[in-house]
């Protein structure tokens, strides 16, 4: 029996899954490979169409409206283990009663740094409004799918996880100038082409040369806290506060695995999908092959490891705070029509007012086509 799986494109998504799969063959005598898409490919391929060649597709938790409304993926079983989901890792693959993903890896946005570089972390993001910001040195992802993220994880942090906001706003106006407003200034200090940089640009960039210490809010990659990854280590640490608020938020990323209604082996398919997100191989194999796992008990067993500390410790706070964003059929399409006009927020200096009513404008169009 031979299996295709379908992941994306980076040593955390592709190098885990194939070492699994190789074990479990070893195991089971089933034969699994895997082919990858890009990280935008990821984020916003359509699944029913991935769902046609592929018994597994490795997804982001927004498509499950669309999976739901579509019929692209079988139902799952729910997960066994309850206590097993970091956050909402588990259940954002939850929809209308129904789980239609395991959780195999888990992420959020977080804050990482150089610490040979970095003598102060960043406790509050007002202090990029201040005087002293520069003594940051500070490079952000901006590319428009990382910097609405970033956006949402700012409302967020606001006490504003309630998105959208009614229906007319997707967020309120407060809380959405104040998002932009913090992204603005981390944009006015440093290049220009961070509108063209996601988390993994900046993450090469950090561990590479000295120009930069920190990067206050990107996806976080396990990947570059490991000695010899890079010519650089990277370490993270939990996400800077808005003032007034003492619990960090920030966008849960992460992927989940699911299993393809169109799969010839629903219950080979299945079967693998439950194996691979156990806590024995998450915290074996999958973590030891540029994995980052999704399982809760995996990331407390890290905590003191020496090398990896420096991820599961450092972030797990926010991690465990993290915020779900919507999975309504519309959000998608939504995400899509913000990325095309984001980066002339920044480009052409339009003013934070005009900018958000922008982004009301598209929301009320996709959610109810007004």
């Amino acid at each position: 029996m031979i299996l295709q799986g379908m992941t994306w494109d980076h040593p955390r998504g592709y190098d885990p899954v194939v070492a699994a799969s190789e074990s479990y063959a070893r195991q089971n005598g089933a034969t699994i490979s895997w082919d990858k898409r890009s990280l935008q490919a990821f984020a916003d391929a359509p699944i029913a169409d991935l769902a046609k060649s592929y018994d597994f597709i490795v997804l982001d938790h927004p498509h499950v409206g669309q999976i739901a409304e579509t019929g692209a993926l079988l139902p799952l079983p729910a997960p066994t283990d309850e206590t097993a989901s970091l956050g909402g890792s588990a259940e954002s693959y939850v929809w209308d009663g129904q789980c239609w993903a395991y959780a195999i890896d888990a992420a959020c946005q977080m804050s990482a740094c150089r610490p040979d570089l970095l003598a102060q972390r960043p406790a509050c993001w007002e202090e990029f409004l201040g005087p002293d910001a520069a003594t940051f040195r500070p490079l952000t992802p901006l590319l428009p799918v990382d910097a609405f993220d970033m956006f949402m994880t700012l409302v967020a942090g606001r006490g504003g996880a309630a998105m959208p906001f009614n229906d007319e706003r997707f967020v309120s106006d407060a809380n959405g100038n104040y998002a932009l407003s913090i992204m603005r200034a981390l944009y006015q200090l440093g290049p220009e082409e961070q509108v063209e940089m996601n988390p993994i640009r900046v993450l090469e960039t950090l561990s590479d040369v000295d120009d930069f210490a920190c990067s206050p809010c990107l996806f976080g990659y396990v990947n570059y806290v490991r000695r010899g990854f890079r010519k650089h280590q990277v370490t993270y640490f939990d996400m800077p506060l808005c003032e007034g608020f003492s619990q960090p938020r920030a966008i849960l990323g992460g992927a989940g695995i699911g299993v393809s209604a169109q799969t010839a082996h629903p219950e080979e398919a299945i079967a693998f999908a439950q194996w691979i997100t156990s806590a024995e191989v998450q915290s074996g194999v999958y973590q030891a092959n540029n994995g980052q796992p999704a399982n809760r008990h995996t990331w407390q067993s890290f905590q003191d490891d020496p090398e990896l500390s420096g991820f599961y410790k450092g972030g797990y706070r926010t991690i465990d705070n993290a915020w779900t964003r919507p999975r309504e059929p519309w959000f998608l399409g939504y995400v899509d029509a913000v990325c095309e006009i984001i980066s002339d927020f920044f480009r052409k200096n339009i003013p934070t007012d005009t900018f958000l009513a922008a982004l009301n404008s598209l929301y009320r169009h996709h959610a109810r086509g007004a």
